[in-house]
């Protein structure tokens, strides 16, 4: 009877060390997500930017709207990214529970990207509305 209970006492242990490992592997996975979501971001500052560069450097080329376009093309590339982005941390941090961590809040990926985007959507208004040419 006793090598029962000691038995038992072994397997409730083990179940709830499984359980911390469990948990701790989800806190992990949270925080590997939001390391993903601000790699995104640096991707889609990273297009916006080659647009923003293209632009500058390439903005005397005749047609005056091909090198327009084409840093138009790098900067809706980076705020689909940051949709992307979005989109799929906020599905991540949806289906994971927290144990330890706090993570950052859903409205908090969309409101950061939301502001890129919105960035990146005053620069595309700004390339083509604005005379550069002195």
């Amino acid at each position: 009877m006793a090598e029962n209970s000691s038995s038992n006492a072994l397997a409730n242990e083990r179940t709830e060390l499984a359980e911390d490992r469990t948990d701790w592997a989800e806190d992990r996975t949270i925080m590997a997500n939001e390391r993903t979501f601000a790699g995104w971001m640096r991707t889609g500052l990273a297009a916006v930017g080659i647009g923003l560069g293209f632009n500058a450097l390439f903005g005397k080329l005749e047609p005056l709207w091909v090198p327009k376009g084409i840093a138009t093309l790098f900067m809706l590339i980076g705020i689909f990214i940051f949709w992307v982005a979005q989109r799929n941390g906020c599905a991540v941090q949806e289906r994971l529970s927290s144990h330890h961590a706090n993570p950052v809040k859903r409205n908090n990926l969309r409101i950061i990207s939301g502001l890129m985007a919105m960035g990146a959507t005053t620069l595309i208004v700004a390339l083509w509305t604005m005379d550069f040419t002195g």
